[in-house]
């Protein structure tokens, strides 16, 4: 298995840990709860200073979903 369907999976088993059998619709918002103190906790273990963790979210995290998103938008409409 490649790295990519490695790290493909171990984000797919992160999500249903977050989810842990809640709805994604009813429960969006406790759902987002959650994945926020995941992508802090994450952030923190590998960035010890909270400004640094910070910034890594706004410049590095950030546009990375967002052009995750992107790629499945277009793979939607394509």
């Amino acid at each position: 298995m490649h790295e990519a369907q490695k790290d493909t999976q171990r984000a797919l088993a992160a999500a249903k840990a977050i989810f842990d059998g809640r709805d994604p619709k009813a429960d969006a918002s406790a759902v987002l709860v959650t994945a926020e103190h995941a992508f802090a906790a994450v952030l923190l273990a590998i960035y010890k200073d909270p400004r640094m963790a910070a910034s890594m979210l706004t410049e590095g995290l950030l546009p990375g979903i967002e052009q995750r998103l992107a790629f499945y938008a277009s793979k939607e409409r394509g």
